[in-house]
């Protein structure tokens, strides 16, 4: 019997590795997995790379566990904004690299990888900083910069309700990333409201099917 419902937000994230290529979904606060986040944290890897939107907000969550001192870099589109204040003084202090990626790059990078695509040319940045030591190249009078996927070793993303099979559905806005950083990663963790019997979410409205995720923990019925 196929059941990928894990007994602990503890237990889902305890094989990840100092070292670990990490996704973390959310669109600021909207859909971010703070509980899976808080579960890293005090499962102690570190050395990590993140893939996320941003760079945290405030003190929890991915803020949380930039400030524990866990992340060597950061992969993301927005780092910088009113409540960042982590993330700029550990950026500032050398303590942290930043992989700068524009946003629509950065999902097409995440799907690309989901995809089986080795890469792709996109006009955004363009002789800019962004396109130092890429390949680019004249297509139909545009210039373009070569992209390459991003694969991660775990993805830790939140849905609204989950099955056994890890069948998930989202609320909203607070979908954003996690799909497609479910399909680009080796190994896919899913905190859910509620967990909910096999067969009940219509396979008409399920986004992230089963295949694409390894474990589902139940947090609680959140309103985002």
């Amino acid at each position: 019997m196929v059941d990928k419902i894990s007994p602990s937000l503890a237990a889902a994230v305890a094989d990840i590795r100092d070292g670990a290529t990490v996704m973390i979904g959310g669109f600021g606060n909207a859909g971010m997995p703070k509980e899976l986040i808080d579960a890293l944290i005090a499962q102690g890897a570190g050395d990590l790379t993140i893939v996320n939107n941003n760079a945290g907000n405030g003190d929890t969550g991915l803020a949380a566990l930039l400030a524990a001192g866990r992340v060597r870099k950061i992969i993301c589109s927005f780092p910088r904004q009113a409540d960042s204040h982590v993330f700029d003084a550990l950026y500032r202090a050398g303590k942290l690299e930043l992989e700068l990626t524009p946003q629509g790059n950065l999902a097409e990078r995440i799907r690309a990888a989901g995809a089986g695509i080795g890469g792709f040319f996109s006009p955004t940045g363009y002789g800019t900083l962004l396109a130092a030591g890429k390949e680019t190249r004249l297509i139909d009078g545009r210039h373009y910069v070569l992209e390459s996927p991003i694969h991660a070793d775990f993805a830790l993303i939140k849905a609204l309700k989950g099955d056994r099979w890890g069948n998930l559905v989202y609320r909203k806005a607070a979908r954003n990333f996690g799909p497609i950083m479910a399909m680009a990663a080796k190994c896919t963790i899913a905190q859910v409201s509620e967990v909910v019997p096999l067969g009940e979410l219509d396979p008409e409205v399920i986004v992230t099917p089963g295949i694409f995720v390894q474990r589902v923990v139940q947090t609680g019925k959140a309103s985002s």
